[in-house]
């Protein structure tokens, strides 16, 4: 069939990987990956053996030019060259140099990560902790799947299979964006699948263990302590409450506002806080060297895994048994916890900051009461409970 440019753009996706002949140009393909990810390539003999050469991406490579491409590589083999050949070696030539995969991280997270996700730290500490140590020497278009199929096995058998498939997220977008940036042809992450089903998690602490949690908290100390602590009595996100700065924080007036550029939604949070929130936050020292709350440097703090096994740590020798728990499960209990007092269900989701459910649609658009006084109702409501007989 001729290729056009509606065909090329509605060419559809099957269980394998297609590749449609354009019999304007021959040799000239549209492939068509399982994932959707379109690219041309061009296929010739040259002397006895069957060789193709990867074009480049579509829609970053259009038609007419890919067609270009194709009749420029054609005729390279007529004149007794193998474009394939030339191609390989001009990567192998610059390999290590400035496609080496440790190279890649760097300008990835630079480029696109830091532009455009606020998680970009957790992203360049998966990949520099996960692969990096991999394949720092190695050039990104020498992986192959084989390869990312091995890694992520590595990490699966380390005991870790969440990790695997948040690193495996992340590796893929840095080849996504390799192709787009035209580092690589092809992602070696195509039809590979994350290497773990997991299912949602439903864990709700009750109200008993969450007053054992901030009982053990207390016994942390400096920053992780508090910081858990917070997380108990407002039910914001772990990285909120970890980078929480003291610009934010208006202690007369008890309010937090947390900034768009730190929020999941890309929206200013106004949290009105409850005393036994302002005691927590008043406690803590103010560095000289540092704007955070919990940090004496220039990043907030890191190492929650360890902090959580000092946490289950300080829980068993209080002898409290408490079945397995995330601190993300904290946040989905104090909805939960709120609920149980009494607090109705468009306050819970203004105090966790949720623009859909109840304020979803145009409900959104319309809907401007910012709920302040009960949000400050709900939170003191709940830190009264959560708080009840804990030793002061």
């Amino acid at each position: 069939m001729v290729l056009t440019e509606i065909s090329v753009k509605n060419a559809k996706a099957e269980t394998k990987r297609r590749e449609i002949p354009d019999s304007r140009v021959t040799g000239l393909y549209l492939i068509v990956q399982p994932s959707g990810l379109k690219s041309f390539a061009v296929r010739y003999r040259f002397g006895r053996l069957s060789r193709k050469l990867t074009l480049g991406p579509y829609p970053a490579l259009g038609l007419a030019e890919a067609r270009r491409l194709a009749l420029n590589a054609l005729s390279a083999v007529a004149a007794g060259k193998d474009p394939a050949d030339e191609k390989r070696r001009k990567r192998q030539a610059i390999a290590g140099q400035n496609d080496s995969f440790e190279k890649v991280v760097d300008l990835f997270i630079e480029r696109h990560a830091k532009a455009n996700t606020r998680d970009w730290r957790e992203t360049k500490r998966l990949l520099q902790k996960n692969v990096v140590p991999w394949w720092q020497d190695k050039a990104l278009a020498g992986i192959t799947r084989q390869d990312v199929h091995l890694l992520l096995d590595s990490i699966v058998d380390r005991g870790a299979p969440v990790t695997a498939n948040r690193t495996f997220a992340q590796l893929r977008k840095l080849c996504n964006w390799g192709v787009e940036r035209g580092i690589i042809d092809a992602s070696p992450c195509i039809g590979i699948r994350p290497p773990t089903i997991e299912t949602a998690r439903d864990r709700v602490l009750t109200l008993n263990e969450l007053r054992l949690i901030i009982k053990a908290a207390r016994s942390l100390g400096f920053p992780f302590g508090p910081i858990i602590e917070l997380l108990a009595l407002t039910g914001q996100r772990r990285n909120e409450v970890g980078g929480m700065a003291w610009s934010e924080i208006d202690i007369e007036g008890r309010v937090w506002t947390l900034p768009g550029d730190r929020t999941k939604n890309r929206r200013q949070h106004i949290l009105p806080l409850a005393p036994a929130a302002i005691e927590v936050i008043s406690g803590q020292p103010r560095f000289e060297t540092s704007r955070y709350l919990f940090s004496p440097g220039a990043n907030p703090p890191s190492g929650w895994s360890a902090a959580k096994r000092r946490l289950d740590l300080a829980l068993a020798g209080c002898g409290a048994a408490i079945e397995p728990w995330t601190l993300h499960d904290i946040r989905r209990s104090v909805a939960s916890g709120m609920a149980a007092v009494g607090v109705t269900l468009h306050v819970i989701e203004r105090v966790l900051n949720h623009v859909s459910g109840s304020f979803g649609g145009i409900v959104g658009v319309y809907q401007r009461h910012s709920f302040s006084d009960e949000m400050r109702d709900a939170l003191e409501r709940w830190a009264d409970a959560v708080t009840d007989r804990l030793p002061s």
